[in-house]
């Protein structure tokens, strides 16, 4: 039983924002942040987030504001996002690869009233956003000097000192996640302080995080690269940011300051195990490469365990609901090379369950989507109250993933419910035909789709990136899958390409290469 007043204080745990200045607090003289030509300590990245507030607060920003930010990765603009929620604003990232489109529908959709852009990054994309959105931005920030808005910088720099503040109540709106768009239109997905407070304690607790992280993020801090920030600075680490993923300039990196510590999409670890530089590199520092985003080929994991070490561990998750799962370091072992199929077991504070079209549980070994249900999941779709009830229908969140759970409870995803192509009956899901083709030893990546068939409905087409120097023969490949998967799975066309189309955050586009096939027609899936 609970005593009277215990049931207010759960709600009114740390936030995040609490973590944040507290973590700040803790180790003062430490390095909190470092990048090509500048750091950051941990005490001076406290002091800016005080005087950004004030300066924020002199600007006009006030609490229940939503505040949209575009910049690269950057160690004051990230201070700046703190200091915006714990001035009790909600915040909403940019994607900073998006388009000009993409990013006026996020400020419009998320009915963001202020901008806060890094001109250092974005200047011009910034000056295009405040001109087509003046009409509903009350307020523009930069963070630095631009022929537009106001440089909060420069205007925090004349405050002197000052103490942050909190503001936050744990029942108050946080942020608004949009989603990638893979499947469809993006969506904002808006969750409250409690929320943000609950994924960095489920992040911390199941991630094998190296006790005192030297993280290296070259992926965009603004998604997911991001939910490792904190993790870090609550064990007093420090975090080298990057502007981006260029393989020589990260190998270097990774072998000067000794990290410990990065996250990957499966394409540039790809791209690392094909480069020329990877074997004159030392990566003796390395004990953890988190990835996740996107399936990774089995065949190409093996590769990099037995070139890079044993360091890998996977992440799975979505804007809706992140983490879900995790396949740790110990569970990549080839004396268990069936679960480098899976993406893991879910961690403690997700609840889990394979459901059917009809929102019934599968029977064991079945697969089914995976639905669930966590602290940290986002409470609603943001001005989408009818996919938010599709979403959360019988009241678990589903994700769309399709998978299989084994005897264990690891969970091995098949696809997406979207991708799966249905031919002459037949349902198959491309993951499986795309690990087999990925298993070919010129194969560097493949993506396969559905394609309109006059007699089978669709049928599977295969878009390959060759290894450099080969050149696969589109009929092995084809013979490839027959061997493993039979006649059903086997690609009914093979196309060669140079790249495949990926989406901000690294996955590969699938609604770009449908298209061209589909253009003027109707796919119908499930």
């Amino acid at each position: 039983m609970l005593m009277k007043g215990m049931d207010e204080s759960i709600t009114q745990a740390p936030t995040g924002t609490t973590m944040a200045l507290r973590a700040l607090a803790r180790f003062p003289d430490r390095m909190a942040f470092v990048w090509d030509g500048g750091s950051l300590t941990y005490r001076g990245a406290r002091d800016l987030i005080g005087r950004l507030q004030t300066a924020m607060a002199a600007a006009g920003l006030n609490k229940g504001q939503t505040a949209a930010f575009l910049s690269a990765n950057s160690a004051e603009t990230w201070c700046a996002g703190v200091a915006a929620q714990a001035l009790g604003l909600v915040a909403t990232w940019l994607h900073p690869l998006g388009a000009l489109a993409d990013h006026l529908e996020v400020i419009e959709d998320a009915g963001a009233t202020a901008l806060i852009v890094d001109p250092k990054s974005h200047v011009g994309r910034g000056g295009e956003l405040a001109a087509k959105a003046a009409d509903r931005l009350a307020v523009v920030l930069t963070m630095g000097k631009a022929d537009f808005g106001r440089d909060v910088m420069a205007m925090a720099d004349k405050i002197g000192a000052a103490q942050p503040v909190d503001l936050t109540d744990a029942d108050d709106y946080a942020i608004i996640n949009y989603t990638g768009g893979t499947t469809g239109k993006s969506k904002g997905a808006i969750r409250r302080h409690r929320s943000i407070a609950a994924s960095v304690v489920a992040t911390s607790a199941d991630f094998e995080f190296p006790d005192v992280p030297r993280y290296l993020a070259a992926a965009p801090i603004t998604h997911v690269a991001g939910t490792k920030v904190l993790p870090s600075l609550l064990r007093g680490g420090t975090v080298h940011l990057l502007k981006g993923f260029e393989p020589e300039q990260f190998l270097s990196t990774i072998e000067r300051e000794k990290i410990n510590f990065t996250l990957m999409v499966p394409t540039m670890i790809y791209v690392l195990l094909d480069h020329p530089r990877l074997e004159e590199t030392d990566l003796s520092s390395l004990e953890l490469i988190l990835y996740g985003a996107s399936p990774m080929s089995p065949t190409r994991l093996v590769e990099g365990l037995q070139r890079i070490g044993p360091v890998f561990s996977q992440l799975y998750g979505q804007t809706e609901c992140y983490p879900v799962s995790v396949l740790s370091r110990a569970d990549h072992d080839a004396r268990q090379p069936e679960l480098f199929a899976s993406c893991g077991f879910p961690v403690s504070s997700c609840s889990v369950t394979l459901r059917d079209d009809d929102n019934n549980e599968v029977k064991p070994g079945e697969a089914g989507e995976i639905c669930v249900r966590a602290p940290h999941a986002m409470e609603q779709y943001w001005k989408r109250p009818e996919q938010t009830a599709e979403t959360f229908k019988g009241g678990w969140l589903h994700t769309g993933d399709i998978a299989r759970a084994d005897e264990r409870g690891y969970l091995y995803i098949v696809d997406r419910k979207k991708d799966m192509i249905v031919s002459g009956g037949f349902n198959i899901f491309p993951r499986e035909v795309e690990d087999v083709l990925s298993s070919h030893p010129d194969v560097a990546m493949a993506a396969v789709i559905g394609v309109p068939h006059e007699k089978w409905g669709e049928a599977v087409a295969a878009l390959i990136v060759a290894k450099p120097g080969t050149r696969p023969a589109a009929e092995a490949l084809m013979q490839h899958v027959k061997d493993r998967k039979g006649s059903t799975h086997a690609p009914k066309q093979v196309e060669f390409v140079d790249s495949l189309p990926l989406t901000a955050v690294g996955k590969v586009d699938k609604k770009i290469l449908r298209a061209k096939y589909w253009a003027g027609r109707s796919r119908q899936v499930g």
